[in-house]
C-alpha cells in the first residue's frame, strides 16, 4: 500500500483550469536499435509513423536505455532509479519487483488514471510481487516472462492472471501473431477509457529474436535485403530471409504504431495526449555485426555491453501544441527520468528518485546536462543463483565524458563523446585528472544488488 499522502495530485495548473491532465501513450519496442528508424537515419526499413511522430515532436539525439538488457532496462524505466540502485539487475528471466517498489503506473493509478500495459512485462511473474496488477496496472495482457517473450506464435498468452488462449497456434501451428493481438488490446483500452486520463503502457516485443512475422509484412521486402545470410542459426531464424523478417517486423510494428494515433485522432485526443516512442536496450549482437541495417547508428557494441551502441537508444515524444514540433535536443536523457517526467505531465508530486524530469526539455526550454548518468550489468551465475564477486560491467556520463568497464572485473576505460562518440580513443592514461573524477562517481554510484530468487509460477515454459 502505497503512502496516501505522498503521491496525491498536486495544485498544478489542471485543477486550476478544470482540466483533464494528458492521456500517456508510452510505446517502447525490444531490440530495436538506434539506426533502425527512417528519422535517425535508416534507408531501407520504413517506418514512417514513427517518423511522423518525430517530425511532429521532439527527437532526442543522446537519448539512453536503462540498461544493456531487457528486464533491469524495464526495472529502471518503472522506478526510475538507475542501475546501481533499482531492484532487478540481472535478465536471468524470473526475477521480481520488491513490494516496496513503486512504479510510475502505481503513482499514475492513485492519481485517477486508467491504467493499461500490453506486451513483455518482465519484472515478475504469476505469484511475485512484481505482478504488473500489483504494481498498478488495471489490466496487463501479454507475456509476463521474458522467455516466453521470445515467441510470436505461443499457444497462449496472459490477461492479468488468467491465460488468454490463442487457438490457432495449437499442435505447432503458426496463425495467430502474438503481436497482432496484443496491438489490438492496447487500441480496446484506449477506446474503453477515452472519457478520463489513461497511460497506456505499450512494450511490444518487436523485433526481438524469434525473426519470424506474417507474409503480409514479409513479402515488402523479400528479396530486397541484399544477398541474405541468416544472423543466427536454429529455431530463432526459422525462415529464409531473416533480413527480410526483420525489416518486416519493423514495419508491422510502425504500421500498429500508426493504427495507435489515427484511433487518438478519430477520437478527438490526439491534442491532449503525449505519445512518447523508445527501445528498451540497444540493437541485438547479431544484427550489430551483420550490420547490414546499421541498427546501432554505427556506433561501438550493442545489446549486451555499455559501449554507445548498447545503451543508445531512439526517443521521441509528441504532444501537439504542447512540445514544439520538429524539434531536435541533444539533452543527454535516460530511463530513470521517465518515472519524474511522466509524473509531472500528469500533476502527480513524484518520489526522490535518480532521474529528473525532462519535461522542461520536452517543451522547448533548455536545461543543464544531469550530473551523471550510470549503468551497470553485474555477471550472473544462473546454476548458483547469484552474482559473481566481482566488480560488474559498468558506465557513467558525466556531461561530455564517460568511463566505463567493457567486462566484470576488467580495467577502466575513458572517452570523450563529444570528440569521440565512436569511443575509439581510450583516454584513461592520458587524461588523468578526469580518469580520478569519473572513477570516483562510478565507485560511488552503485550499492550492491540484492540476492535474486527465481519465483513465481512456472508457466512460460509450455508456450
Amino acid at each position: 500500500m502505497l503512502p496516501r499522502r505522498a503521491f496525491l495530485l498536486t495544485a498544478t495548473a489542471w485543477a486550476q483550469r478544470g482540466q483533464r491532465p494528458p492521456n500517456i501513450v508510452f510505446i517502447m519496442a525490444d531490440d530495436l536499435g538506434l539506426g533502425d528508424l527512417g528519422c535517425y537515419g535508416q534507408k531501407i526499413i520504413r517506418t514512417p509513423n514513427i517518423d511522423r511522430l518525430a517530425r511532429e515532436g521532439v527527437r532526442f539525439t543522446q537519448a539512453y536505455s536503462g540498461c544493456t538488457v531487457c528486464a533491469p532496462s524495464r526495472s529502471v524505466l518503472m522506478t526510475g532509479m538507475h542501475m546501481g540502485h533499482t531492484s532487478i539487475r540481472a535478465n536471468a528471466g524470473g526475477q521480481s519487483l520488491e513490494a516496496r517498489d513503486v512504479t510510475v503506473a502505481q503513482l499514475l493509478q492513485r492519481a485517477g488514471y486508467a491504467t493499461g500495459g500490453f506486451g513483455k512485462w518482465g519484472l515478475g511473474d504469476l505469484g511475485t510481487e512484481g505482478a504488473p496488477w500489483k504494481k498498478g496496472f488495471d489490466q496487463f495482457f501479454g507475456y509476463l516472462h521474458q522467455v516466453h517473450a521470445h515467441f510470436f506464435y505461443p499457444r497462449f498468452l496472459l490477461d492479468n492472471e488468467k491465460r488468454y488462449p490463442l487457438a490457432g497456434n495449437e499442435n505447432g501451428q503458426r496463425t495467430t501473431y502474438s503481436h497482432d493481438v496484443i496491438a489490438n488490446k492496447a487500441l480496446d483500452f484506449i477506446e474503453k477509457n477515452q472519457t478520463k486520463p489513461f497511460f497506456c503502457y505499450v512494450p511490444f516485443t518487436i523485433p526481438h529474436w524469434e525473426l519470424l512475422v506474417p507474409e503480409d509484412s514479409l513479402a515488402e521486402y523479400r528479396g530486397k535485403c541484399g544477398t541474405e545470410t541468416p544472423f543466427v542459426q536454429g529455431h530463432y531464424a526459422p525462415q529464409t530471409e531473416p533480413r527480410a523478417a526483420y525489416a518486416g517486423m519493423i514495419t508491422r510494428m510502425d504500421r500498429d504504431i500508426g493504427r495507435i494515433l489515427a484511433l487518438l485522432e478519430r477520437l478527438k485526443l490526439e491534442q491532449n495526449t503525449v505519445v512518447i516512442f523508445t527501445s528498451d536496450n540497444g540493437a541485438s549482437e547479431l544484427a550489430a555485426r551483420d550490420n547490414y541495417f546499421h541498427s546501432t547508428g554505427d556506433l561501438r557494441g550493442q545489446k549486451g555491453n555499455v559501449y554507445e551502441g548498447g545503451i543508445r537508444t531512439p526517443f521521441v515524444a509528441r504532444w501537439p501544441g504542447q512540445f514544439p514540433a520538429g524539434r531536435t535536443c541533444d539533452l543527454p536523457v535516460s530511463f530513470c527520468d521517465m518515472l519524474p517526467t511522466l509524473c509531472e505531465l500528469a500533476g502527480v508530486r513524484a518520489p526522490a528518485v535518480d532521474g529528473r524530469s525532462i519535461v522542461p526539455s520536452l517543451r522547448g526550454k533548455t536545461q543543464k546536462a544531469p550530473a551523471y548518468q550510470y549503468w551497470e550489468l553485474p555477471r550472473y551465475i544462473g546454476k548458483e543463483q547469484r552474482f559473481a564477486d566481482e566488480l560488474p560491467m559498468q558506465a557513467l556520463r558525466a556531461g561530455d565524458w564517460k568511463i566505463l568497464r567493457p567486462k566484470g572485473a576488467g580495467n577502466l576505460e575513458l572517452y570523450n563523446l563529444k570528440a569521440d562518440p565512436k569511443e575509439t580513443q581510450d583516454l584513461a592514461k592520458s587524461r588523468p585528472a578526469e580518469f580520478r573524477r569519473l572513477s570516483a562517481l562510478l565507485a560511488a554510484a552503485r550499492t550492491p544488488p540484492r540476492p535474486l530468487e527465481n519465483s513465481g509460477q512456472a508457466y512460460w515454459d509450455e508456450r
